[in-house]
């Protein structure tokens, strides 16, 4: 199982983590939502819990609970600026499918 942190990627975690000034790290997890099944949840870690597996690259942690594994396993977590907009990309190879908002997803 991996999950791949970019470089801009790391950068926004560590940031983040110095802003709020807290945290061992970043949780991704999906959920169910949208027309098309799941969809993407960020959320700071305290701290690990005992269903869960740390990631580790670039000097930053993202957590995932095993039961999530299937449906992000191989996926690039990325941070990319595209004009005014800034967010994290998610270069998921387990999507099938997406929603016509983008919102979800499907595996």
């Amino acid at each position: 199982m991996t999950i791949t942190i970019t470089e801009s990627a790391a950068k926004q975690i560590q940031k983040q983590l110095q802003k709020r000034g807290s945290g061992i790290g970043l949780r991704l997890g999906v959920k169910t939502s949208g027309c098309s099944g799941y969809a993407y949840v960020l959320d700071y870690a305290d701290e690990q819990a005992a269903d869960e597996i740390v990631f580790s690259q670039h000097d930053v942690k993202v957590l995932v609970k095993q039961d999530d594994l299937d449906k992000l396993n191989g996926i690039e977590l990325d941070y990319a600026k595209e004009g005014f907009n800034e967010a994290f990309k998610f270069n998921n190879p387990n999507v099938k499918g997406m929603c016509g908002c983008g919102e979800s997803f499907s595996v």
